[in-house]
């Protein structure tokens, strides 16, 4: 049975005739006690090159075993290595649980890169809380990363339940130093310990 409406055909045998709007979702990845999270073009059905002019990823529960800082970098090889150059500034706001120690947007310099692997969560705080109720949750926005005449840019912003404990806002945003297309990204533990969590890819149309 067909759903119609004002002479046009919304749904018909299941599947959607009509652009449904601007996000479209495109990969979900989970990961427990896993070294890494990637999301690359052309594996396990994800999409990441210029069908969309902007991509989302969604941080769902992101944490890793033993408290340590998540970082991440982009990868411009076809995925044979995630060491793409950064330049990048982060901007952390804390506020702790027992309300004694509350800090106003910082710039955090310490944890700036011009190099790579870039730290999106925890800033300033040394880690996340290594208690069963800790995470880190929020979003990147990726533009036009097929791009080969300009550098890609990205902006990260996410909210951990970090280690003294208390929540700290992280912003991190730069761009991939080099004008070769980004086709993936990693996430990974800054030092040991493995990652756990959810990373939702979501394509954003230009039309």
């Amino acid at each position: 049975m067909a759903i119609i409406s004002n002479g046009t055909t919304i749904l018909d045998a299941g599947s959607f005739s009509v652009n449904l709007g601007s996000l479209t979702f495109i990969k979900s990845v989970t990961v427990s006690g896993a070294a890494n999270a990637t999301i690359l073009h052309g594996s396990s059905s994800v999409v990441f090159d210029s069908t969309y002019p902007v991509y989302l990823i969604k941080y769902i529960n992101v944490f890793s075993s033993t408290g340590q800082n998540i970082a991440m970098n982009f990868t411009i090889d076809g995925g044979t290595n995630y060491n793409a150059g950064m330049v990048t500034s982060a901007w952390v706001t804390e506020h702790s649980e027992n309300d004694s120690d509350v800090a106003r947007t910082d710039y955090s310099e310490s944890y700036d890169q011009v190099g790579t692997d870039q730290v999106i969560f925890n800033c300033n705080k040394g880690g996340l809380e290594n208690a069963s109720d800790a995470s880190a949750s929020g979003e990147m926005y990726v533009f036009n990363p097929s791009s080969t005449t300009f550098a890609t840019h990205f902006m990260s912003r996410a909210n951990s339940l970090s280690e003294y404990p208390g929540s700290t806002d992280n912003f991190v945003a730069g761009y991939v130093n080099s004008t070769n297309a980004v086709t993936g990204i990693r996430w990974h533990v800054v030092s040991s310990g493995t990652l756990s969590g959810t990373f939702l890819l979501y394509g954003l149309k230009d039309s």
